[in-house]
């Protein structure tokens, strides 16, 4: 099992101060094994995200010898988009913006991107479930099939209610999605946050999701990462390591009120210990 941090936490503390290389080295020293990047925190669109950029953010990679885990918060930045919009027009500008984030995460060398974005998935008024079921799996074959050649995965993310979430809500929906796809990069990503509101037994979906498994947040429900609330990692680590989950555990906050290094810093040793009291 290896630990990433998300890099909103150092952009939204000063995205002057936290440039693409000293995100980079600031998570190398702190422990972590990868980083995990937004491409807004590049540009809102990921289109316009320069080779220039994409040429920093492979160089600190390579400096510092941390791999991008994944790209995430996918559709924060653009305006216009949404997975089930009612306008054919709009779903295929959306499932064309998938493709093309696919691409970036390609280029700057990540494995995955998670596909969250309650607002541009929510079922809107006039859709019908069965609508909205089928043009998400739409966008998300689409995307699947963008990112074979490369095995970048797809992860579907089932999200809390608390969200503005309105479609997909727990990881079982999440896997259905996944299987019906069927294709062998479109999996799921399962959150803490999220899954300790909507599941009945966090542990147990976790378990129950371990062939299409790809990605796991660690957060805790005051939205702060593991060791600054009551969340108790030690179940999820154990369910974790019943399945043998040897990808990414990556830290994802929502409260970017505290000091970003010790945030991470703190989190990370939480994680730690919380799997080593699981017996990792």
């Amino acid at each position: 099992m290896k630990f990433a941090i998300c890099n909103e936490i150092f952009f939204y503390e000063d995205k002057e101060k936290w440039t693409i290389r000293r995100q980079f080295e600031a998570a190398a020293e702190i422990g972590f094994d990868a980083l995990e990047l937004s491409p807004f925190t590049l540009n809102d669109w990921v289109q316009q995200i320069t080779d220039e950029q994409k040429a920093e953010v492979v160089a600190a990679s390579q400096a510092t010898g941390l791999p991008v885990a994944g790209i995430h918060w996918l559709l924060i930045g653009p305006t216009g988009l949404h997975v089930t919009a009612p306008d054919p027009e709009v779903r295929r500008r959306t499932r064309e913006y998938f493709c093309d984030l696919v691409r970036f995460g390609v280029e700057i060398g990540a494995g995955l991107m998670v596909v969250g974005s309650p607002k541009q998935r929510a079922i809107l008024d006039g859709v019908t479930p069965a609508q909205a079921w089928d043009w998400f799996k739409e966008a998300m074959t689409a995307a699947g099939e963008a990112g074979a050649a490369a095995d970048f995965k797809v992860c579907l993310e089932p999200l809390a209610a608390a969200t503005g979430n309105n479609f997909l809500y727990r990881a079982e929906e999440a896997c259905r999605m996944a299987a019906e796809i069927n294709l062998p990069n479109v999996g799921v990503i399962l959150d803490t946050y999220s899954g300790s509101q909507e599941e009945a037994d966090l542990p147990a979906a976790i378990r129950a999701s371990a062939p299409y498994l790809f990605h796991y947040h660690c957060n805790d429900v005051n939205k702060r990462a593991p060791g600054f609330g009551d969340t108790d990692f030690v179940p999820l680590m154990r369910a974790l390591l019943d399945i043998n989950y040897q990808r990414y555990c990556s830290i994802e906050v929502f409260d970017f009120s505290l000091d970003a290094v010790e945030h991470c810093r703190g989190g990370l040793q939480a994680l730690q210990q919380a799997l080593a009291e699981a017996g990792g």
